[in-house]
């Protein structure tokens, strides 16, 4: 009896997984919708759009204009995991060498090692945008211009384009990069990354910072933007690319808008989740997560761990934190695996940063770290007192923390390390601040001595220069080391892959082991999205936080939302 139940479950299950491949099979080879539009709850639902102007070199750009500025090149999504590929796409700023493919550049290549041209693809329109210009082809000079005017700007990231000598048209599809020394990320930099956004100089020259002026070669337009409300992107008729679905090429985009949702109370995002107001999610804390599966089953999930890490950055230029015993007795005062087990429920890895785990060949774990390293994540109060009494702090001492009130996490989190601190004796003042002024205080080198930050994790070897360079915007501990700032300029002139991934991997022991920071574990998040959203997976990022491809191939099927109710 027992074994014809087994028997039959076994038959039962077989059926099912069969039925669920031949659904699969079907939902691959579906032929897309048109219309319709996508409503998307932020991956940053607090943070409306920073400015609009590419100049201005703010982290979000992408986000907000990506949908509308095309890039060189972008994520090749036929090599994601819902095509049969290996990746995820969901890495704030990191392409794999084989996920790249050309966006407005159709072929590059290296004629010498210290030159690389890029062919542009012919016939990509700039749609005409009244009072600001009319209907035109992108040309090389187009790219010349918004590398020129990057590279001008008084808000650059230092040393960003020190590698390039000179950026030219040679002729009307065609752009040569003349470098003075090879980086190893020189397609991130001006291909794909942060602020490599192809802008029109018409939008310039009628003012880029305001929404109402944005236009370029994307597949959508921006029609409206409300300030911390939502950005709206209307399909560009005339957008150049296609999407091949079942060996058919379709043109894009499949929706007529798209809508990025700026939702600040987490309760009420995940309500409009829920009753479909939101076709996608994009961030999901874990502390949701069982609700919603019982409350709305039929959404679709994808679990990753966050790629932007999170840490208190001590001022190292500063007293007390000038002294690397302070700076290693904060660490080990502060419980990490408690944080891990109760404060995240288990949804956090104690150590995923600098380098994140999917970094393959730059990333080893904290059992492969030395001794020095893993002492900084094992809780030892009593070890932090010892360094703290021979720093000459016997009675600990008081000092400030900045902290983004938009981070509902870490306006939960700090009071929890407030009070591992308070235990050795060190005690901290907590300032919350809007994100504008937080910001500004780091990029000003104004912020507190204790600065409580996310920080992505970009790519294996941004993380590390951006964070520990001298002079970066982003080196919030103002961590100044000649010799480690050689070592990092050295590692970016290398054309050997292994030879890199060896020189960032020391690098990233040293660091870790310098403690400029209280090292903090890594989140793992969600995204939800309902079934009705197509040819999506929970990608994420196409590029740097760049969405618009990924959106620009996805599409609404309107008749299985109305039969779910919606």
């Amino acid at each position: 009896m027992a074994r014809r139940a087994s028997l039959a479950i076994a038959a039962t299950a077989m059926a099912m997984a069969a039925a669920f491949a031949c659904g699969t099979a079907a939902a691959q080879a579906e032929a897309p919708k048109y219309g319709g539009t996508i409503e998307v709850g932020s991956v940053y639902p607090t943070i409306s759009a920073l400015s609009w102007d590419l100049g201005d070199w703010n982290w979000k750009q992408n986000y907000d204009t990506g949908q509308v500025y095309e890039q060189l090149f972008a994520a090749d999504l036929s090599k994601a995991r819902r095509n049969g590929g290996k990746y995820a796409f969901q890495a704030d700023a990191w392409l794999p060498e084989d996920a790249i493919r050309g966006e407005l550049a159709e072929s590059w290549k290296w004629t010498d090692p210290l030159t690389l041209e890029v062919k542009l693809r012919k016939n990509v329109r700039f749609p005409a945008k009244p009072g600001v210009m009319e209907e035109r082809e992108l040309t090389a000079e187009d790219v010349v211009f918004s590398y020129s005017r990057q590279s001008a700007s008084a808000k650059k990231i230092p040393t960003y384009f020190d590698h390039l000598s000179k950026v030219e048209a040679v002729d009307k599809h065609t752009v040569v990069f003349r470098f003075k020394e090879f980086n190893a990320e020189w397609d991130y930099r001006f291909g794909w990354g942060y602020y490599s956004g192809i802008m029109p100089k018409e939008v310039a020259t009628a003012g880029a910072a305001n929404w109402k002026n944005v236009t370029g070669s994307g597949p959508f337009t921006l029609s409206q933007f409300v300030q911390g409300n939502s950005s709206t992107y209307a399909k560009n008729a005339q957008y150049w690319d296609t999407e091949k679905i079942d060996g058919k090429d379709y043109k894009l985009p499949f929706a007529d808008k798209v809508v990025l949702r700026t939702v600040k109370d987490e309760a009420t995002r995940n309500t409009m989740l829920r009753t479909g107001k939101l076709d996608v999610l994009e961030m999901v804390r874990w502390t949701a997560v069982d609700e919603l599966k019982k409350s709305a089953p039929q959404l679709k999930w994808s679990r990753w761990l966050s790629y932007t890490g999170q840490y208190l950055a001590l001022r190292v230029d500063t007293k007390p934190f000038n002294d690397i015993r302070v700076r290693r007795a904060l660490n080990m005062a502060v419980n990490k695996q408690e944080i891990v087990k109760q404060y995240y429920g288990g949804n956090a890895e104690l150590f995923a940063y600098p380098q994140h785990p999917d970094y393959s060949g730059y990333f080893e774990p904290l059992s492969a770290m030395p001794e020095s390293v893993k002492e900084l994540f094992t809780y030892n109060p009593e070890k932090a007192k010892k360094l703290l009494a021979e720093a000459g702090y016997p009675k600990g001492f008081k000092f400030k923390v900045q902290v983004c009130a938009c981070s509902q996490d870490h306006m939960e989190m700090l009071p929890l390390i407030a009070a591992y601190l308070e235990q050795v004796g060190v005690r901290i003042e907590i300032q919350p601040m809007e994100y504008g002024a937080f910001l500004s205080a780091m990029t000003t080198k104004t912020n507190a001595p204790g600065y409580m930050m996310n920080n992505g994790h970009t790519n294996p070897t941004t993380t590390i220069r951006k964070s520990f360079v001298a002079g970066q915007v982003w080196n919030a501990s103002q961590w100044s080391d000649p010799k480690f700032d050689a070592r990092v300029n050295q590692a970016f002139q290398m054309r050997d892959l292994g030879k890199r991934q060896e020189a960032l991997r020391a690098m990233t022991r040293d660091i870790l082991a310098e403690a400029p920071y209280i090292w903090l574990p890594t989140p793992y998040l969600f995204t939800a999205w309902w079934p009705w959203v197509k040819n999506y997976d929970g990608e994420l990022r196409a590029g740097a936080v760049r969405n618009g491809p990924i959106y620009a191939r996805a599409w609404i099927d309107q008749e299985m939302k109305k039969k779910l109710g919606f």
